[in-house]
C-alpha cells in the first residue's frame, strides 16, 4: 500500500481496511469470524435487514458503563474533599425516554436546556430535584415548567433572566434554586462555534470588570442581586468552557477563576456558596488522531486543582458537579449506511501533481450528521458488511443531499472493492448527530436502536413519509376557518 498525497497529516498511512480503532467504538463492537461488524453479538447485516439504513446503532451496555465510569471516578476523586460529585448527563448530546431512564438507573442526574427536554425527563419519571435547566433565552413558560416540576437547579444566564425568575417564583411564594452561569474568560482549544467561555459569545455573565458600572463585573452584580432577591435561592456558580476539548489546562484555569470568585463573594457578602459546577466538554475520539483522557485521569486532575485552590483561599470545598454528554454517549453509537454510487476523480496535489480520490455515496448524510458541515468535524468509516482483501484507497464518504458540502467522512482509506450495496459504519455518532438531524430534502430521520446481550430494539422509531406530511397544511382547504379569517 502507498500513502495517498491527499491524506491529512494525522492519517499517515493506509489503515488496515478491516481494523477497528478501539477508542472510536463501543467496547462490544467487534468483527465476527466472517469479518462482519457486530455489536453485542448482533451483525450489521441483521440490523440493516430488520431496521433499514441509515440507522443509529447504540450499545446500551457501553452507555451504562461510561456513565458509571464518570460517576465512580469523580466520586472517588472528590470523596475526601466534598463527599463526591453530582454528575449531570448533558441531554442535549442525545436524549430520549430510554436514555433518560438509563441515566437515572446509573446514578446520574440529567441536565436539560428546553421545555421539550424537560418533557422527556418527565415522561421518563425523573424527579425534579435530579434535573437542571440551562439556556440563554428561557421563556416564561419554560421557567414556570421548571418551577412546577420542582427542579433542583435553574442555571441563570443573564441579569434579565434572574429578574424574571425572581418575579415568577416570588409570585408563587417560592424560591427558585439558582446557579449563575459565568464566563471566566478561558478560550478553549476547540472550534469557535463550540467554545463557550470567552467573552465574545452569547452565554453567561462576564467576570470582567465593566467600566460603565464603576468597575463591577456583570457576574458580581448578578450575585448581589440574587442574594437580595426574595424569589431566588442562590446555590452557586456554573461555567462551561466549550466542547470536544482534550487539553486539561482550560478546565483547571476555569476552576481556579471560579473558586477565586467564590472567595470574593465570601469577602464581600459573608456567604460561602455551597455548589460549583465545572461543566463538561471532554473530548472523544472521532479519528485515530484523537486521544481522549479517561474519566479517572480527568477527575483526579480536577480534584487536585480544586483541593489546593480552596486550601490557598481558605474556602470550604463546595459540592462539585460536572456535565458530561458527548464523552458518555458519543462512542456508544455508530451510524450504519448503505453505499450506492461510487466514482473516482483526479485531484491536484500540493506537489503540483494529481492523485485519485474515490467518492462513495451513502443513503444518508447531512440530515443525520450535520457536524461536518457545521464544524468541519472529522469522522472515520469502515466497511461493515464483510471483510476485504483489496488494497485500501483514499476515499471520501458523501451523502445523498443536494449540497456539494454534504460530506460524511472527508478522508478515509476504504477497500478498493467497496461498492454499491455494501454497508459502511461511521463510529462516534452518538452525540449531536440524531440531536441535530433534519428533514432536509424531505429525508426522513433515521431510527435509533439499542443493542444489549444479542438483542436489538427500537428506542426511537424512524420517520415515515406520512410523518413528513402530517404537519403540511393543504392550501386547498385543510386550514381551519379561524386561521383563514386572520
Amino acid at each position: 500500500m502507498t500513502v495517498s498525497p491527499l491524506a491529512p497529516e494525522w492519517l499517515s498511512h493506509p489503515a488496515d481496511a478491516n481494523a477497528l480503532r478501539p477508542q472510536m467504538w463501543a467496547r462490544d463492537v467487534t468483527r465476527n469470524s466472517n469479518g462482519e461488524l457486530e455489536v453485542a453479538g448482533v451483525s450489521a447485516s441483521a440490523l440493516a435487514r430488520e431496521f433499514g439504513t441509515p440507522l443509529f446503532v447504540m450499545s446500551e451496555a457501553d452507555f451504562r458503563a461510561r456513565a458509571r465510569e464518570f460517576k465512580d471516578s469523580f466520586d472517588a476523586a472528590f470523596a475526601d474533599l466534598c463527599g463526591g460529585v453530582d454528575v449531570y448527563y448533558a441531554g442535549k448530546a442525545f436524549l430520549c425516554t430510554a436514555v433518560a431512564r438509563w441515566v437515572r438507573e446509573e446514578g446520574l442526574r440529567l441536565d436539560t436546556c428546553s421545555g421539550g427536554e424537560l418533557a422527556v425527563a418527565r415522561r421518563a419519571g425523573i424527579p425534579g430535584p435530579e434535573l437542571g435547566l440551562h439556556g440563554n433565552n428561557k421563556s416564561d413558560a419554560e421557567l414556570i415548567r421548571a418551577l412546577d416540576m420542582g427542579l433542583g437547579r435553574i442555571v441563570v444566564d443573564s441579569m434579565a433572566e434572574l429578574h424574571r425568575l425572581d418575579a415568577l417564583a416570588a409570585s408563587r411564594g417560592e424560591q427558585a434554586p439558582v446557579m449563575l452561569r459565568l464566563t471566566p474568560g478561558v478560550h478553549a482549544h476547540t472550534h469557535d462555534f463550540i467554545a463557550t467561555a470567552h467573552e465574545d459569545q452569547k452565554f453567561g455573565l462576564s467576570m470582567a470588570p465593566d467600566p460603565a458600572a464603576g468597575g463591577e463585573s456583570p457576574a458580581a452584580a448578578a450575585v448581589a442581586a440574587a442574594l437580595e432577591a426574595k424569589g431566588v435561592r442562590l446555590l452557586g456558580l456554573h461555567c462551561h468552557i466549550g466542547s470536544q476539548i482534550f487539553e486539561p489546562e482550560g478546565f483547571e484555569l476555569a476552576a481556579k477563576r471560579l473558586l477565586g470568585f467564590l472567595a470574593e463573594i465570601k469577602a464581600v457578602h459573608g456567604v460561602e456558596l455551597p455548589e460549583l459546577d465545572l461543566g463538561g466538554g471532554y473530548g472523544i475520539a472521532y479519528t485515530e488522531a484523537d486521544t481522549p483522557r479517561p474519566p479517572a485521569e480527568i477527575a483526579q486532575a480536577m480534584a487536585a486543582v480544586v483541593g489546593s485552590t480552596c486550601a490557598e483561599l481558605g474556602l470550604a470545598v463546595p459540592r462539585i458537579s460536572i456535565e458530561p454528554g458527548r464523552a458518555i454517549v458519543g462512542p456508544t453509537t455508530f451510524t450504519l449506511y448503505r453505499a450506492g454510487t461510487v466514482k473516482t476523480v483526479r485531484v491536484d496535489t500540493a506537489d503540483g501533481g494529481t492523485a485519485e480520490r474515490r467518492y462513495v455515496s451513502v443513503d444518508g448524510g447531512m440530515s443525520d450528521n450535520a457536524r461536518p458541515v457545521l464544524y468541519d468535524a472529522d469522522y472515520s468509516a469502515v466497511l461493515a458488511s464483510r471483510a476485504s482483501e483489496d488494497d485500501a484507497v483514499m476515499s471520501r464518504v458523501v451523502g445523498k443531499h443536494c449540497e456539494s458540502g454534504d460530506i460524511v467522512v472527508r478522508d478515509v482509506y476504504l477497500p478498493a472493492d467497496t461498492g454499491d450495496g455494501d454497508l459502511l459504519a461511521v463510529p462516534g455518532t452518538g452525540a449531536y448527530c440524531w440531536a441535530l438531524s433534519s428533514n432536509y430534502n424531505y429525508i426522513a430521520r433515521p431510527p435509533v436502536v439499542a443493542v444489549l446481550d444479542g438483542t436489538a430494539r427500537l428506542i426511537i422509531r424512524g420517520e415515515t413519509e406520512d410523518d413528513l406530511l402530517a404537519r403540511d397544511v393543504d392550501a386547498a382547504g385543510a386550514r381551519s376557518p379561524e386561521l383563514l379569517k386572520e
